[in-house]
């Protein structure tokens, strides 16, 4: 077989010392949330006040709607449930769900009414 040229290959392009590199988008970056690690008086009564009416009550919510710390989310949810202001509907792990209080025993789902037959 001939020799192939040196020439043709090295000014196609193909990734030798004269290529070019790829430049990779840096991404986008996502803003720092600045949510509340201290609870003052005015967080407080309106945990007390607003958390109750949600449906649906978890860290999550809390952290997202209230802008608070998942520590300080945790707690509150604690407090609500000592106070009876909301109840537990599920517990798997460190996934806690409440909702708000508002049916009593005998009106739940027969599937709610076993579980908190339980507890």
């Amino acid at each position: 077989m001939p020799p192939k040229k040196a020439a043709a290959t090295s000014s196609s392009g193909g990734g030798g010392k004269g290529a070019k590199k790829k430049k990779w988008s840096k991404g986008k970056v996502k803003d720092k949330a600045q949510h509340a690690v201290v609870l003052d008086k005015t967080m407080y009564d309106r945990i007390l006040k607003d958390v109750p009416t949600f449906r649906f009550i978890s860290t999550a919510i809390l952290i997202e709607r209230l802008k608070i710390n998942g520590s300080l989310a945790r707690i509150a949810i604690r407090h609500l449930e000592k106070e009876g202001s909301i109840r537990r509907i599920v517990h798997h792990n460190g996934q806690l769900i409440y909702s708000q209080y508002t049916h009593t025993h005998n009106t739940l789902p027969y599937f709610l009414r076993v579980q908190y037959a339980d507890s």
